[in-house]
């Protein structure tokens, strides 16, 4: 079986999940990406990896592919019409396109949940009658960067104004905020069933930023389903895995992003070791054309875990930092990881995104309890200190 797995940067969830997952399977792995020099030990191919003629030039050129795959989310439009050229399971890349882009995933949206929301083209001025207070974020952002709240029609037009400056060529999306618990959905489908696999309650930072401080286990309300399950059918999310973030309104679920793909920042290893199962390899497994009936989805057992992702209160070099822990620490049945972002001597300017993340603290256990006691154990041994 030969997979093209198609990547940017080397995350965690591609070094430590996708390619040891592909390995355990027996697979042949061709790396292709922007930067092939960060992939040392690997058969790589350079490509332009946005590009989905660029990614089928370099596929035809080389073994014949049976798996065509990407975690990235800036690459699953071109992985899908990739992965479609040559006959193989993929995403419908009108759905990746839709996800990626917020003001395309509002306008799918719109029949299912009445989400106020208005585009905002390069160049263009700030619309008056917006509910305020109103979030504004670029229409192709990640990681929570250039995403505020604001309260106003003065407010909004300087947060616009300053991320223009930033990103003068981008689409902006200014919808209203949506006020209440966040949650997230974790599916996998295989384009004709679509199994619920988790959720995690996620804890934000202070307004007017949006940083993920924490999320912790806490599988979807079975009233929340059905409104999610429309939605995502309503966008076309239907094949491979997909992580929804929705928040709990006072009217009811309403879908902040979808993200088609896994979800990140070590949580899917957090998803994995919950569930106790091989999730990075079932998720490669659907793209080789294997139904989701084929795992054992009655079988997960239940625990409790939480990935902390330890935030920079300010700017500063940092001076002391925790040990990384790949080998769990295990403690009263609790087993916890630490993986460092950052090094001593590292400058770090906080940003109000989760790019101000020093390092992310994983821990699992049978209980809320302990698994919050080893986590606060850990912090105060182990703090990380910028000065």
């Amino acid at each position: 079986m030969r997979l093209y797995l198609t990547t940017l940067n080397p995350t965690d969830s591609v070094t430590g999940g996708f390619l040891p997952a592909a390995a355990a399977l027996g697979w042949d792995v061709t790396i292709l990406t922007d930067q092939p020099d960060r992939y040392p030990g690997y058969d790589v191919m350079a490509a332009d990896v946005r590009d989905p003629r660029a990614v089928i030039d370099a596929v035809a050129a080389h073994h014949r592919p049976d798996v065509i795959f990407s975690n990235s989310d800036h690459l699953q439009a071109a992985a899908a019409l990739a992965a479609g050229y040559f006959g193989l399971p993929g995403k419908d890349w009108r759905a990746c396109v839709t996800a990626k882009n917020k003001a395309l995933t509002r306008r799918a949206l719109a029949a299912v949940e009445p989400v106020r929301s208005v585009r905002l083209p390069p160049g263009g001025g700030v619309p008056e009658g917006l509910p305020y207070p109103v979030v504004v974020k670029p229409a192709l952002g990640v990681a929570s960067e250039d995403v505020v709240l604001v309260d106003g029609q003065d407010a909004l037009a300087a947060a616009v104004t300053a991320i223009r400056e930033r990103r003068p060529e981008e689409v902006l999306v200014a919808e209203e905020f949506l006020d209440g618990p966040v949650r997230t959905l974790e599916t996998l489908g295989d384009g004709t069933t679509r199994e619920v696999v988790g959720g995690f309650a996620t804890t934000l930072g202070p307004l007017p930023h949006f940083v993920e401080e924490r999320l912790d286990w806490r599988p979807p309300d079975a009233g929340h389903l059905a409104h999610l399950g429309a939605a995502l059918d309503a966008a076309g999310v239907g094949f491979g895995v997909c992580h929804t973030e929705y928040a709990v309104t006072p009217d009811g679920p309403r879908v902040i992003e979808i993200n088609y793909r896994l979800i990140g920042d070590n949580c899917d290893f957090l998803l994995a070791d919950l569930l106790g199962v091989p999730l990075h390899q079932w998720i490669l497994r659907v793209h080789a054309g294997e139904p989701v009936s084929s795992f054992d989805l009655d079988g997960l057992r239940a625990a409790y875990g939480s990935v902390v992702s330890l935030v920079a209160e300010r700017s500063g070099t940092v001076t002391a930092a925790p040990p990384d822990i790949s080998v769990p620490r295990t403690g009263d049945g609790v087993r916890l990881w630490h993986r460092a972002l950052r090094q001593i001597g590292d400058y770090v300017e906080v940003t109000g995104t989760n790019r101000d993340y020093l390092g992310l603290l994983r821990a699992v256990g049978p209980d809320a309890a302990g698994v919050d006691a080893a986590i606060d154990t850990f912090r105060k041994e182990h703090p990380w200190v910028l000065a």
